[in-house]
Formats: structure tokens, sequence, C-alpha cells
């Protein structure tokens, strides 16, 4: 590395696309210099649904925090989530290779690759792949075992899946907006980085990241990751129920949730009132803020419910020790701790970005737990080979192909 180096995290969200950009320095110390944001217009839980208003946002974002920063980049890293996103935990054996029967890199990479091969739809790509623990002649619970010495190597993995369409087009559209993708990299891991420390990851965690469009979903266990999902339900949905019931403008009604809403009733919410205002000139109307969390408080409670559902399907659930790290823009919500920990039945917390310096006023805050995790996972991973999204290697046509011959072997 340089004396000074620079990385960019590029969060993609629903109601959101964040820049932020950061110096290492030789000291392996993170400064955030430059914090760009601008409105998503172009894509719908994660996935992207106008590809000409995703460029423009993202060029947007990061202008404005290159502008911060006075500073160019050319590639980032960047996030992704949406309900496409699948995972599974795989097991890969090889016998070891290494001189004196002692495991090498090489050993390492190849059952990693073991565990890879698992079968997938045509239409699906390996994100990431997660090694959980190594065994070596039946010890468990190896976090390294280079150096070891056995006759077989065996990992569980937790693999990470997405729909290639979807990842594709967030791929061209960061390249169409002129800057080249160093690595996709899932949304939940990437806060994972900010807001977890170790301890919490070795004795048991939920980390739950609710954005605008989509919840995302991780547990730790003993230091890695061992379930990941994404709720396609977020702090839109609420935004949404709100323009609708009260006959408002989804941008007041944003404004609405933020300045008066509540996840939960209390004292002096019916003697409270706030003004609504109308759509397209028609007047505002008066209303109690009990109106107000009476149609917020069903929608978080579905949210949170569905969450829980899909944390149970994990076989470590009961191993969470620590409890439950809600981060994201949505979490911001008051009330929404104490519904979760009512919901959950376990202690919870709101996640701060940690582990930088600089600007943290402006990349301190829940909603920018990703982008901060986006640099922080580069620093630790920089150099790893991910899936590869070029056109040359994963183009539509080619899948395309790979249906035919499908088909035409059918026939």
């Amino acid at each position: 590395m340089d004396a000074v180096d620079i990385i960019a995290g590029l969060d993609i969200g629903t109601t959101k696309i964040g820049c932020f950009i950061a110096e290492v320095n030789e000291a392996q110390e993170i400064k955030i210099i430059g914090v760009g944001t601008a409105p998503s217009e172009g894509l719908r839980y994660g996935i992207v649904v106008d590809s000409e208003k995703t460029v423009r946002s993202i060029r947007q974002a990061v202008e404005k925090a290159e502008e911060m920063a006075d500073v160019q980049v050319d590639m980032v890293y960047a996030g992704i989530a949406g309900d496409h996103i699948r995972s599974i935990n795989g097991r890969g054996v090889v016998a070891i290779s290494g001189e004196d029967n002692e495991v090498s890199e090489e050993d390492v990479r190849r059952v990693i690759e073991a565990a890879r091969a698992v079968a997938l739809p045509l239409d699906r790509e390996v994100i990431h792949i997660l090694p959980q623990e190594f065994i070596v002649d039946d010890q468990r619970g190896i976090r390294d075992p280079v150096g070891m010495a056995g006759v077989r190597l065996e990992a569980e993995v937790h693999i990470v899946t997405g729909a290639i369409a979807s990842a594709q087009n967030i791929y061209r559209c960061i390249e169409k907006a002129g800057y080249s993708t160093a690595s996709l990299v899932l949304e939940p891991l990437a806060s994972s980085y900010s807001v977890l420390s170790e301890d919490e990851k070795e004795l048991g965690v939920i980390l739950v990241d609710i954005g605008g469009g989509t919840s995302d979903i991780a547990l730790f266990y003993e230091g890695c990751i061992r379930h990941t999902a994404v709720v396609a339900l977020g702090g839109r949905n609420v935004t949404n129920d709100l323009a609708i019931m009260l006959r408002t403008p989804i941008e007041s009604a944003e404004r609405l949730k933020i300045d008066h809403g509540h996840a939960l009733h209390c004292e002096g919410d019916k003697e409270m009132v706030v003004e609504v205002p109308g759509v397209n000139g028609r007047p505002s109307r008066r209303i109690s803020r009990g109106l107000l969390v009476d149609i917020i408080q069903p929608r978080m409670v579905e949210i949170l419910t569905i969450i829980y559902e899909e944390i149970k399907k994990s076989t470590y659930v009961n191993l969470m020790t620590t409890g439950l790290v809600l981060t994201g823009g949505a979490s911001l919500l008051p009330g929404t701790m104490e519904l979760a920990e009512e919901i959950f039945n376990m202690p919870v917390k709101i996640g701060h970005p940690t582990g930088f310096t600089g600007m943290i006023a402006e990349a301190g805050t829940p909603q920018c737990a990703t982008g901060v995790g986006l640099i922080q996972y580069a620093l630790k991973h920089r150099g790893e080979e991910g899936p590869d999204y070029s056109k040359e290697k994963k183009s539509f046509s080619s899948l395309y192909e790979k249906f035919k011959q499908l088909f035409d072997r059918k026939l």
C-alpha cells in the first residue's frame, strides 16, 4: 500500500444511494473524508427497475463524496441486497497434499473450491463463500488449518448466492456511471464489519439492518457467519402506509414518520396534534399523533415478526447469547428497539458504525452502517477475487445459451 490509500464504498439502497470515501494509512487506520448521498429512484426492494435513474443516482452520490473529499475515485466496493439473495451451508473434503501431510494454503483453497461445488439453478451465481470452520482428521473447530498435520481436510462454509441478472444490473449501472466494481458485497456482511465487535460474533449475535426496501439478516456464532436472509420489507412500507391512510404525498408521509412517528404508543399521543399536508393543493388536516402510531405500529410489528420467523429457521437461534443489534435507517424510528425486545424476547441495541476517524458525525449513524462496513470489508479482503460480472464472462447471451443447450438436450 501507498502511504495513503483511497477506498470507496457504495451503498445501493432502495431509498438512497450513499458513497463513502476513506483514506487508509500505513497503520491500516480508516479516516472517512467524503460522504455523498442521493435519492434512489431506480431500485425496488434492492433490485434495479430503472437503469437510467439508478445510473444518475450513483453518479450524483459519488460526485458529492468526491467533491467533499477532493479526490477522484475509479473503483468502488458495492453492496448488494434484495429478496433474490439466498444462502445455504455447504461442506468440502480434500486430501492434504502438502509435504509431511502438512496443510498448505493451496489445500485450503482446494477445500473451499470443493465446498463451492453445489448444484445451483442456471440463473444464480455464488457471491460469497464464507468459511465457518475447518476439520482436520475429525478434529473440529479449527479457524486456520495452515501448518497442521493430517490426512483429510474438511471445510464447512456458508454460501451466499444471488440472481445473475440482478447482480449484473448493479454492475452495469456502476459501469455506466463511470466507475468500476472491485467487488459486490452482501450488505449485512458489510454492516457487520462496522457495528459488531469480535466478542459479539464469538458469543452469538443477530444483526438486522432495516433499510428502506429490505431488511437484511445475519447470524454470527463462534466468530463466523451462520445464517443470512433478506426480507422484502423496510421503512418505505411504513411510509407508504402513512401516505395511503392519511392521503398525503410520499415526501410528506416520510417527514411525518421522521418528525412525529413512533413504533409504540406513549403518554400524550392522543392529545398531541400534527398537521398532515394534502395532495396537489388540497387543504391540510390536523390529526392526533395517536392516529399516526395506530398506522405505524402494526406495520412495524409485521416487519419484526417476519424477521423473527426467518431467524427461527436457523438452528443457531438459541445460541444468540448477546442478543440483537438493529441498524439501518428504519431502526432510528423511536420505539423500534423496545418493540423488538418484546417480539424477540432478547436484549436489543441500536448499532452505530465504529472503527474510523474523520467525519464521525456524518458517517456514524445507523443508516451509514453498510457504507462504512464496505470500506472495512475492502481493507481486509482486497485482492480476493469475487464473482466476475463482466460482459465477456457473464453476459445475458451466455445465460441464454445455457438455457438453449438444456432445452435442446431435453428435445
